[in-house]
This record gives structure tokens, C-alpha cells and sequence, in this order.
């Protein structure tokens, strides 16, 4: 049986429809049952090969505004600013941004406008990833359905052989 016909019996018997008709992801688990190969792969490892600079850095810089050290070290930065422009440099008339802080409003503003975009791109690709690892899931399921339908087919036929070895006398 030539390896096209073989994939179509196959895929006849444990999906019901002819190859041909089979999406992508089914006929690469029809494909790697067919010829007893794994189809596990990891998922961070596909995005991270086709990850651009600009979708990394946008992943490191979401991944540094959002932790923990950031919110204290910008909290710091805040508070320093505020103290030393309303306390400490005011009192020889060198505030380089005295109250109401319109520099450091101007300066935030920015950070966020910036700030935002990047975030929303770290959270696309992660949703890509999350997609591919959501037809990856699907792909190893659906082999680990068909084979155990193949092992029922193939306990059935131990059993009937069973039956018919006992059967004789």
C-alpha cells in the first residue's frame, strides 16, 4: 500500500473522512501515527524561532514594568524627585521642577504613551503563544485518542483470537 492510500485508509478508519478532506492539524496527526513518530513539541520553543527584536524587547520591557523591583524603584524615583524638588533644592531657589511638578506630569505622561503600546504588543504575542499551544494541545490529543482507539481495535482482535483458539478442540 503506497503511503497516500495508506494515510487515507488510516485516517478512514479512526476520523471517518478520506485525508484529503482533513484539516492541517489532523493530517499531521495522521501523518505521525502513520509513521510512529512523536508530535510533541513546545510551543515557546516555536514562537521564540520566528520572534522578531522588537516582539522580544516588547516582551522584556512589559516583563520589567510589570514586576515587583519596578513599582518600588519607580515608587523611589517618584518620591525623590517630589522631596528634593519641594524640599531640598527649593530652599536655595534651584527647584528645576518646583510643585506642581509639570515636568515630572510631562515625564509620566510620556512613559505611559510609550509605555502602553509595549504592553499591548507583549500581550498579542503572548496570545499568539497561547494559540499555538492551544493547536499543539489539540494535535497531541487527538493522537492520544486515535491510539487508544487503535488499541481497543487491536484488544478486540486479541480477544476474538482468544475466543476462536478456545472454541477449537
Amino acid at each position: 500500500m503506497n503511503g497516500e492510500a495508506h494515510l487515507s485508509d488510516l485516517s478512514l478508519r479512526l476520523l471517518g473522512r478520506p485525508y484529503a478532506d482533513l484539516d492541517p492539524d489532523e493530517c499531521r496527526v495522521i501523518a505521525a501515527i502513520a509513521n510512529r513518530q512523536l508530535i510533541s513539541r513546545d510551543a515557546a520553543d516555536l514562537d521564540d524561532a520566528e520572534a522578531t527584536f522588537g516582539a522580544r524587547l516588547s516582551d522584556k520591557v512589559a516583563a520589567v514594568g510589570g514586576s515587583w523591583s519596578f513599582i518600588i524603584l519607580f515608587t523611589a524615583v517618584l518620591l525623590g524627585w517630589m522631596l528634593l524638588n519641594s524640599d531640598v533644592l527649593a530652599r536655595w531657589g534651584m527647584a528645576f521642577d518646583p510643585y506642581p511638578f509639570i515636568f515630572l506630569n510631562l515625564m509620566l505622561s510620556t512613559l505611559a504613551a510609550v509605555q502602553a503600546p509595549i504592553i499591548m504588543m507583549s500581550q498579542n504575542r503572548a496570545a499568539a503563544k497561547d494559540r499555538i499551544a492551544a493547536g499543539l494541545d489539540y494535535e497531541i490529543n487527538l493522537r492520544a485518542e486515535l491510539e487508544i482507539m487503535r488499541l481497543h481495535e487491536k484488544v478486540d482482535q486479541l480477544t476474538e483470537a482468544v475466543k476462536a483458539l478456545k472454541v477449537q478442540p
